[in-house]
């Protein structure tokens, strides 16, 4: 695997280096022991997410659970395409209140690491969109927060207009610290 920082401190994009030959492909898409060589060796999956999204330009998020129960994740598209944003929420960051986006497929086996601290969402770029999501910590129902995706506070670049959202992502009022 190939680990490659974003602009956001602690976000990584995670390429796979896959191994082809007359049956097909395999790729090693997580190793304990390559990600705390790269410096994340405090992740460790302990539960394992689907979002499966039916049409193009659906919006997920963005979405956090604020500390002590803040989450890691490892993001990876296994069908479809998306735009991915990271936004940086942790005070001590030197990228605080930035946002970073990442286009992630299926085809590519790329993977984006999301350190604690950090709201994600995406926006799915094709029909019939699947992302899996390893998680470093159980969610907690009810904890969850999120920004609004067109919050100003955070003026994020999407690629598209959602054209699929949820009312609760929807609502979340203005950002403020």
């Amino acid at each position: 695997m190939r680990f490659q920082p974003t602009a956001i401190h602690g976000v990584v994009r995670i390429e796979a280096e896959p191994h082809d030959d007359e049956r097909g492909l395999f790729a090693r898409l997580y190793c304990p022991g390559e990600f705390a060589a790269a410096g994340l060796g405090d992740f460790a999956p302990v539960q394992t997410n689907l979002s499966r999204n039916r049409r193009r330009h659906t919006l997920r998020g963005l979405h956090f659970q604020p500390a002590p129960f803040a989450e890691s994740k490892l993001v990876r598209v296994t069908q479809g395409r998306i735009q991915d944003v990271v936004a940086d929420l942790r005070p001590e960051s030197p990228t605080y209140r930035q946002w970073t986006s990442v286009e992630l497929d299926a085809a590519g086996l790329t993977g984006l690491f999301i350190p604690e601290g950090c709201a994600h969402g995406f926006l799915t770029l094709d029909d019939g969109t699947d992302v899996l999501y390893q998680m470093g910590r159980p969610q907690v129902i009810g904890l969850g927060l999120g920004i609004r995706w067109n919050d100003p506070a955070w003026d994020i670049a999407w690629s598209a207009h959602p054209l699929v959202m949820n009312d609760r992502d929807a609502s979340w009022p203005d950002w403020s610290d």
